[in-house]
Parts: structure tokens; C-alpha cells; sequence
């Protein structure tokens, strides 16, 4: 099908319907410029614009705050629009109706090429603002980003950096102990979102930070100081502060699923988030990619430079909230959740997305029961994936 303008009015009819608070029966979605208008339920068939195979699950969209690439890009090699426009909808045919797309660490010249397009780049469907992981990370904990590049941000760097305040809801990952106190103030001040990652922090450090208005940690368990019994470190943070919001990569490789349940245990669905840390091979059938002069393979569905070390994942936010029930446990309702309503209270966006309520915006998803993506909407404007064989209007 065409997509449709968002000052359309659209009734969506499903079978099932996530509002983002519980899973309700058979009803209809009513959308009207951009926004849930009314929702009714009941086994009555109303007239519908659009009508979802019997099967389908109706939920708010996804909501990724950590996908460096997708669709044969990787952000820090195209810091265009049409980079951005290509990782976006690489992620939408999965799921992903609102994302930030996100920079690793990189010379002085790629954040600012960034920046130059960031503004128009809010203009794209899908896009909710930018992720800027690192310069100011710590080198013991660098993973797979360039040591050479991992640096405390100068005057210049900073300029670039904060205007990302101005651009969306954007994040800033930074190891807190690597850089003064001052700066986390200036960039919060800026309009900046904070999570500590890539960080040999103490848990004594992290608390501080904090209370400077650090929110978040980035890929819990992951190129962090990890919890032991006499220093909590990162981990033990996180998992305590409920002040943070955690995003975790739910792949079955990054953490381990005794970890994962661990997480999910303590943070809560409220707290932890999914996100997918996707690279470039997303949405394709590729096997490599280079990652600043470094050979990244793809083999059962692991990525890893030559040296071994995890590069990104291979991962769609279906795929994640599919492994949330599969290798947590945990209910569909609760994997949907830190799917969507869980980033958007993180971004802050709370009372925009994460819900399927009246006056939210139509940023939604519906699915199959296997997981098989049928369609998604963005602003009430709809595409329809490959699954949608059954799909109709009404």
C-alpha cells in the first residue's frame, strides 16, 4: 500500500490490542492527524479504513535508543540525512517507529558532519533525536570503539556536542570518572540526556554522578565495572539506583540470560529498556562490514572483530522482545513495555509515545503471534511489511 498523509483519519480494527498498561481484546483504533483520537473495544466489527489479519497483535511502536547502523550503513561512515533516512527504515520494517540513531566514538570533523544535519534529520519519520556514545569513555572499557579517538572533548568538541541539546531528545554516553563534574552539569544544561557507560566507574562514582542528573546506563553488563562483593561498580549501581533507566541488549550473547533475568529482577520493567546496539548488517544479507579500518564478521549471529571482541549486535527490537520472553521469561506484556513506554518515559516523552490512549501520537505496531512484523505507523501514517498477506481494508 501507499502511505497515507497523517491529516487522514484512520480506524484501525485488531483482534488484539497492547495499550501499553495490559493486552484488551478485539477493538478499533480511531487516528486523526497524527493522533489517537478514541479507542473502542468490543466484538462489534465497526467500520474499519484498515482491518488486521485475525491474528494480529496491535502495540506502541518500539522505541531503540542505541542503533549505530542498519540497512548497509553505519552511521559514522554516512552522517548524512539519507545515512540517517537509510538506518530508519532498515529498523521500521522490524518494529521501530521511533529511534536515535547513534554515533560512536569518532574524530572531531564526524560529530560536527553529524550535527550540520541533525535538524533536518528530526524531519524524517521515525526519528527522535540522536545518541552520541563516547568520546569521553574510558579506555579500559573501550569494547570495540577506536582508542585513539577515546578523548576527554575539547572546546570544539563540546560546541558540536551540545547542540544535540537542541535536536530531539538526545543522549550523551560518558564514563562519569573520566570527565569533570562541570561538563556533565554543562551538557545536562544544554538540554542533554546522560548515561554512564563504557565506565570503570565506582558505584560510589556513579552515585555522585547521579546526583548531577546522570539518568541512564547504556547496554547493562557491558563494557562496565562489574559487581563484586566489595565494590557494587557500575553493575551494582544500576541495578540499585532506581533513579537510572538501563538499556540492555536482549541478543542471548551480549548477556547472559541468568543476567538478563537478574536485571529484569531488579530494575523492573519500568526501569529496564531494550534496545538492539544494531549495526549495518540489519536488513541485509551481508556478512561484514568495516568498523573504522576494523573487519567486523557476522557468524551465528554474533559479531566480533578478528581479536574476538564483540562489535554491535545483530539485532531488530522484535528480535528483542521475542528473547525478553524467551530467555527472561518474562510476560509479553512486560517485553512490550521495555520495548516502547519504558524509552519513551527515559526520553521523556512519556505523554507522547508508549501508549495506545487518546491525545498520544499513532506511533504503532502490529505484529504476529511468531513475532513476523505486519505493518507499523508513524504519526497515524502507515507501512505495511512483507507479512501482511491477510491484511485488508475494511
Amino acid at each position: 500500500m501507499g502511505e497515507r498523509s497523517s491529516s487522514d483519519v484512520v480506524t484501525i480494527a485488531a483482534p488484539q490490542i497492547f495499550d501499553g498498561i495490559a493486552m484488551r481484546g478485539p477493538g478499533s483504533i480511531r487516528i486523526s492527524k497524527g493522533r489517537i483520537e478514541s479507542i473502542t473495544f468490543g466484538e462489534s466489527k465497526p467500520r474499519a479504513s484498515i482491518r488486521l489479519p485475525r491474528d494480529a497483535i496491535l502495540a506502541p511502536g518500539f522505541i531503540d535508543v542505541q542503533v549505530n547502523g542498519g540497512g548497509g550503513v553505519l552511521l559514522n561512515d554516512r552522517p548524512t540525512e539519507a545515512g540517517v533516512r537509510r538506518i530508519v527504515e532498515a529498523h521500521r520494517k522490524q518494529g521501530t517507529t521511533g529511534c536515535l540513531p547513534t554515533l560512536i566514538t569518532d574524530r572531531s570533523e564526524v560529530i560536527e558532519r553529524l550535527a550540520a544535519v541533525a535538524p533536518a534529520c528530526l524531519m524524517l519519520p521515525g526519528v527522535l533525536g540522536f545518541h552520541l556514545e563516547g568520546p569521553a569513555l574510558n579506555r579500559s572499557r573501550k569494547g570495540i570503539h577506536p582508542e585513539a579517538e577515546i578523548r576527554v572533548p575539547d572546546r570544539r568538541d563540546l560546541a558540536a556536542i551540545k547542540s544535540f541539546g537542541n535536536c530531539g531528545r538526545s543522549i550523551v554516553t560518558l564514563a562519569p570518572e573520566c570527565v569533570p563534574a562541570s561538563m556533565i552539569d554543562e551538557l545536562i544544561g544544554a538540554g542533554l540526556r546522560i548515561a554512564a557507560g563504557h565506565s570503570d566507574a565506582t558505584a560510589a562514582e556513579i552515585g555522585q554522578a547521579v546526583n548531577r542528573g546522570v539518568s541512564g546506563v547504556t547496554h547493562l553488563f557491558n563494557a562496565m565495572s562489574q559487581l563484586n562483593a566489595r565494590e557494587p561498580g557500575l553493575v551494582g549501581a544500576a541495578l540499585g539506583d532506581d533513579r537510572l533507566f538501563a538499556g540492555i541488549i536482549c541478543d542471548g550473547i551480549h548477556v547472559d540470560r541468568a543476567c538478563l533475568r537478574v536485571a529484569f529482577r531488579c530494575k523492573g520493567r519500568d526501569r529496564l529498556m531494550l534496545v538492539t546496539d544494531a549495526m549495518p548488517l540489519v536488513g541485509t544479507n551481508d556478512r561484514q562490514f568495516m568498523l573504522q579500518g576494523r573487519q567486523i564478521t557476522l557468524h551465528e549471529n554474533r559479531l566480533t572483530g578478528s581479536d574476538g571482541t564483540l562489535g554491535g549486535a545483530h539485532l531488530t527490537m522484535i528480535e528483542a522482545v521475542r528473547n525478553a520472553v524467551a530467555l527472561v521469561g518474562i510476560s509479553l506484556v512486560d517485553a512490550l513495555i521495555m520495548a516502547s513506554r519504558t524509552p519513551a518515559a527515559f526520553l521523556g516523552l512519556e505523554s507522547e509515545l508508549g501508549r495506545i490512549a487518546p491525545g498520544y501520537r499513532a506511533d504503532l505496531v502490529a505484529f504476529h503471534p511468531d513475532f513476523e512484523i505486519v505493518g507499523t505507523w508513524i504519526g497515524g501514517v502507515g507501512s505495511i511489511g512483507e507479512a501482511s498477506e491477510a491484511y485488508h481494508r475494511g
